[in-house]
């Protein structure tokens, strides 16, 4: 065997652990800008990713570009969970019961002070991840609608920000015991959602525009 061969055989292998070590750093990233806010030290982050500061510079060259990624991350699992709640068969309205307690899971609200300041909120990546999820969960909502399951005056903007702010608190260790009483409470909008209507919304249904906008 030439050393040439052997050098093409152990090339993958740096790329393999650079992936695990880039997943290994968003995951960390994700789990302390949870706990802690936007603000924690990217040492600190290195440190529970279990790798070295220049690791984390070498994936991300400044904080807004890891920001980005975990906000990338977090809106692709909760595209993720929509579509296996629109592959699911049978009851459209539980389909996205389970869907809204999946995102509460991600912590959608702990992204809200991770946008703001300088974080480019149209980066491409980004567009095309919100792009997605938005008409994932517009299309699920559309089912439970057509089956005469869901309001009518409600919309995706409206579902989204009951979930962010039901699920708070965004940052902090406490927000991590909160689980059960999140659930409750989202159950209890969920059951505000179904129809027939048993009141009238003031306003019109909110789209995520609307939100942008505002």
């Amino acid at each position: 065997m030439t050393a040439t061969t052997t050098a093409q055989r152990k090339a993958p292998r740096p790329r393999a652990d650079a992936l695990r070590n880039r997943e290994r750093i968003v995951t960390a990233a994700s789990e302390m800008f949870t706990e802690f806010g936007p603000d924690v030290p990217l040492d600190e982050i290195a440190r529970r990713a279990g790798v070295g500061n220049a690791t984390v510079y070498r994936n991300f060259p400044d904080r807004d570009a890891l920001v980005r990624e975990v906000v990338c991350s977090v809106m692709d699992r909760t595209a993720e969970a929509a579509e296996l709640a629109l592959a699911a068969t049978g009851d459209a309205f539980g389909a996205l019961e389970r869907f809204v307690h999946t995102a509460a899971d991600e912590r959608i609200t702990a992204l809200c002070p991770m946008v703001q300041g300088t974080f480019d909120q149209y980066h491409p990546d980004l567009v095309a991840a919100r792009e997605r999820m938005e008409q994932l969960v517009e299309q699920l909502m559309d089912r439970a609608r057509t089956a005469g399951q869901l309001r009518g005056d409600v919309s995706v903007g409206d579902l989204m920000v009951a979930v962010a702010q039901l699920s708070r608190p965004p940052a902090g260790t406490a927000c991590l015991t909160l689980d059960g009483f999140v659930h409750r409470t989202l159950q209890l909008f969920l059951d505000g959602l179904r129809a027939p209507a048993r009141s009238h919304l003031p306003g019109a249904a909110l789209t995520m525009e609307d939100l942008r906008q505002a």
